[in-house]
């Protein structure tokens, strides 16, 4: 299994978003919509999707990005790539 490390920068973020791509398992539907309303956040503010808005408004873009990452990695220890 890779080990990914990643830090809070966008770089890290997009190698974050690459490597969620590459999981060996799909992960459950809310691990999914979880991710998705962090990488919307990260990249677009906010923005209703479904019942994300509630947890993520507000949000900054650095703090998405960070959560972002951080859920990656759980997903990837959890998946492998």
């Amino acid at each position: 299994m890779g080990v990914a490390v990643w830090g809070p920068g966008p770089a890290d973020f997009d190698k974050a978003t690459a490597d969620v791509r590459k999981l060996k398992a799909r992960p459950e539907d809310e691990e999914l919509k979880e991710l998705y309303g962090l990488y919307k956040q990260a990249v677009a503010g906010d923005v209703s999707i479904g019942n994300c808005i509630i947890t993520l408004k507000g949000l900054s873009e650095e703090d998405a990005m960070s959560a972002y990452i951080s859920k990656a990695k759980e997903l990837i220890e959890k998946y492998g790539i």
